[in-house]
């Protein structure tokens, strides 16, 4: 194939946290059709509104266009109109399921949709986290069977791993390191010069498509494994009356020790993607013993700070049942309104056991989203938290909101504080993870 990445016309598969700002980012210099299954999604960004954030209204009015021909952003959710692109960017989730197993269910349909309108010389790139060899063993075949073509004769395909990072407005998609992959080394090239044009902070040109899905899987991985660690030790600190945070503090003093701490460890990365090594692992007859002990240790951790609080309450001769407790934040990360595989679920879980009067309190995810996943009410109204004082707070996600709460009138004389994140000023709490 040719290296001729003007005539590339792109279609992105999948407009949530990942593939817009990819679709916008592209947008800036080649024709971009940015498909999406829902209807609702597809008639906001057409309006200029992102709900996830990503994008404020001015950056999505600027690149997106009326027209599928021409340079810009077209949003729809029509497969014809995917038909005159030459290059398919795969962004769909890849979850897990309530057994923590791999659910490749996304990519399999993202793949059917695409086969439809594949074509000779087309390129397809996957960005979806999945462990090596799912491009090629299990996404590949379905492109085969659905559009009648042959694999690296008729089509082509290359993957790169997404390194979005929701809500962080400092690292966005254009100045994060691309790491890109090709199905033969004239594709490698092609894949990474596409990408190269568009992501300032340069591309990492993998020797295969193997190699670049193993770099992402293990990224997370890594980072799930090095909070596991300091949520360990946070659990040992705690029984010795040490303050964890202090003793990081101290250790980060020495060059190279890796600034890691506590807390819950949720989300569409972080919290997924060790199991999708682990489970490819698993097939192949070995089994992951670190890498599936720093997934239980994190999993736990809702319902540790939930007992621990349990236990502050008890010391300080606080009833339990019908206790008034506030969370305060439910999205996986601070800043961000991304409910996916939250953990604070796990806290509140653990408390309804105790029979406990729980509020949600948080600024920025959506009640009815909330609702939706989780059957739980949250509010974002600070009026609803300031009806009445409570037993116990919870500082769960960090939002920069929090920061503005004045602490001494929500809570009740004998009141229990805990601080998940070491956010709040430690004078005032009684304990912190």
């Amino acid at each position: 194939m040719q290296i001729n990445i003007t005539d590339a016309k792109i279609a992105v598969i999948g407009l949530g946290y990942v593939g817009l700002p990819l679709a916008a980012a592209f947008a800036r210099k080649y024709p971009v059709i940015g498909f999406d299954i829902h209807q609702t999604r597809i008639d906001e960004l057409r309006s200029g509104f992102d709900r996830t954030l990503e994008l404020d209204n001015n950056q999505l009015i600027e690149v997106t266009v009326s027209s599928p021909t021409i340079v810009g952003l077209f949003c729809t959710n029509q497969l014809e109109e995917m038909k005159s692109c030459n290059v398919f960017v795969v962004t769909v989730p890849t979850p897990t399921d309530k057994n923590n197993r791999p659910d490749l269910t996304p990519l399999y349909k993202a793949s059917e949709t695409v086969g439809k309108v594949l074509k000779k010389g087309d390129v397809v790139v996957y960005e979806s986290t999945v462990y090596p060899g799912v491009t090629e063993d299990e996404c590949i075949p379905v492109l085969e069977k659905i559009s009648g073509l042959k694999y690296n004769v008729d089509f082509y395909a290359g993957y790169s791993p997404e390194r979005i990072n929701p809500g962080d407005k400092e690292h966005t998609v254009t100045k994060i390191l691309k790491v890109t992959s090709g199905s033969t080394p004239e594709i490698a090239e092609y894949v990474d010069q596409l990408y190269k044009s568009v992501i300032t902070a340069g591309t990492h040109k993998a020797s295969s498509i193997k190699v670049a899905e193993a770099a992402k899987v293990i990224e997370n991985s890594q980072r799930d494994i090095n909070i596991a660690f300091v949520n360990e030790l946070s659990k040992i600190f705690n029984r010795m009356g040490i303050d964890t945070h202090e003793v990081l503090e101290a250790a980060g003093t020495k060059w190279n020790f890796l600034n890691f701490k506590p807390g819950l460890v949720g989300g569409h990365c972080i919290g997924v993607d060790p199991y999708y090594l682990a489970q490819k692992a698993q097939e192949l007859g070995y089994h992951p013993e670190i890498i599936l002990a720093g997934r239980r240790l994190n999993d736990d951790m809702g319902a540790y700070v939930a007992q621990e609080v349990i236990k502050l309450m008890i010391r300080k001769d606080i009833q339990i049942k019908n206790a008034n407790v506030l969370v305060l934040g439910f999205t996986f990360k601070e800043n961000c309104p991304d409910v996916r595989n939250t953990k604070v679920i796990d806290i509140i879980s653990e408390l309804k056991t105790y029979n406990t009067n729980i509020t949600v309190f948080d600024p920025w995810a959506k009640p009815n989203e909330v609702m939706h996943e989780y059957g739980l009410e949250t509010t974002n109204e600070i009026e609803v938290i300031n009806r009445q004082t409570y037993d116990a707070i919870i500082l769960a996600v960090s939002h920069n909101e929090f920061k503005r709460l004045d602490i001494s009138k929500l809570k009740c004389n004998n009141c229990v504080i805990y601080d998940v994140k070491a956010f709040l000023d430690k004078d005032i709490v009684d304990s912190r993870l």
